[in-house]
């Protein structure tokens, strides 16, 4: 899993595997979900992410089962 953010397009991509996308489906004018051909999601594209999300707030935390 990779997490970038683009600053000169204010843009946040979440990249969940490492598949060939096959379709991109669009959740609402701002975001994107990149699926492979199994349906499973690849990757969501945030745009405007400085007004969709708190980006100076990121905090990853694992979880043990």
């Amino acid at each position: 899993m990779r997490i970038r953010y683009f600053e000169d397009t204010d843009t946040l991509l979440i990249e969940l595997r490492d598949a060939q996308v096959v379709q991109t489906r669009d959740l609402d004018e701002n975001t994107l979900v990149d699926v492979d051909a199994q349906g499973r999601l690849v990757a969501i594209t945030i745009e405007h992410a400085k007004d969709r999300a708190e980006l100076g707030r990121f905090t990853y935390e694992r979880v043990e089962a």
